[in-house]
């Protein structure tokens, strides 16, 4: 006798949720573990933290740079220039420190090492996500607040409590996007096997995009990365309402309250590509 609809339903839904906090709970005991060795050399932590920290600054000094000759960059100041970098390195950061890892995947599925992960009690996606957790990262986190910190300081903007709560959102909201091209591109490494720089491409060279206006690029490539890669909701078309700027593509208001929603969408999308990807794995050397 089949089971009613209603109740296998529910059984999925509790599988689902039971490998959601299987996943969760392996990626804290590895990251863990990574972290616990970390800090065993606390002088050498501060270091790379510091030089982590000093080479994303770097970006930010470029931009200066840029502003010691010009006055405006696309028609923004340094202080709206500021708030675009500082929202997507810090939402890079946040995605950076959780899933930096994805891109030696498709070096362990070239060395075979990949098949180790696949005989252990736990997610492979959770246990590729922290492979070798590097704290370090932390110090891209901090010089992306202190950049955002240094627009809000210097920009006058017209607060409302909407635009308030868009701040964390926005952050937060940006950091699902980026973790979503990470997992797609990890997916894609089962197949492309040596694919870490295309993956980089979307992911470092997304954030280095983002870090300037829009106004700056072909309208062509602004529609790409709103309507086929999504980085766009990252920062510009929410930040652009908060700093009320108009969107080069002429686009309603409302689109800059989308970006949790993308973002959810695009992390779902990027789980069935893992999904699929991990079923076309057939161990090293296929």
């Amino acid at each position: 006798m089949e089971a009613p609809r209603p109740a296998v339903e529910g059984s999925r839904r509790g599988a689902q949720a039971s490998r959601l906090v299987d996943g969760l709970r392996a990626y804290r005991l590895i990251a863990g573990m990574w972290i616990r060795s970390t800090m065993t050399y606390r002088a050498s932590f501060a270091m790379t933290v510091f030089s982590n920290f000093a080479g994303s600054a770097l970006d930010f000094v470029t931009i200066m740079l840029m502003f010691s000759r010009v006055d405006e960059l696309g028609g923004y100041s340094l202080g709206e220039v500021a708030f675009l970098y500082g929202l997507s390195t810090a939402s890079f950061g946040l995605t950076d420190l959780a899933l930096g890892s994805m891109d030696r995947l498709g070096l362990r599925v070239r060395d075979g090492t990949l098949d180790t992960l696949l005989v252990r009690p736990a997610p492979v996606l959770a246990q590729v996500a922290a492979d070798r957790f590097a704290l370090r990262r932390l110090g891209r986190i901090t010089q992306g607040l202190l950049v955002l910190g240094y627009a809000l300081v210097v920009l006058d903007i017209a607060w409302t409590p909407l635009k308030v709560l868009m701040m964390p959102v926005m952050v937060v909201s940006g950091a699902g996007i980026f973790a979503a091209v990470f997992v797609a591109g990890g997916a894609f490494q089962f197949v492309a096997q040596d694919a870490s720089q295309v993956q980089n491409s979307f992911t470092y060279g997304g954030t280095t995009l983002l870090q300037y206006p829009p106004t700056v690029f072909a309208k062509d490539l602004v529609r790409g990365v709103t309507f086929v890669l999504p980085l766009a909701f990252v920062n510009w078309l929410p930040a652009l309402y908060v700093l009320g700027r108009p969107y080069p593509l002429d686009l309603p208001e409302w689109v800059a309250f989308l970006p949790p929603l993308v973002a959810v969408g695009c992390c779902a999308l990027a789980g069935v590509a893992w999904r699929a990807g991990l079923r076309s794995y057939r161990s090293t050397g296929s």
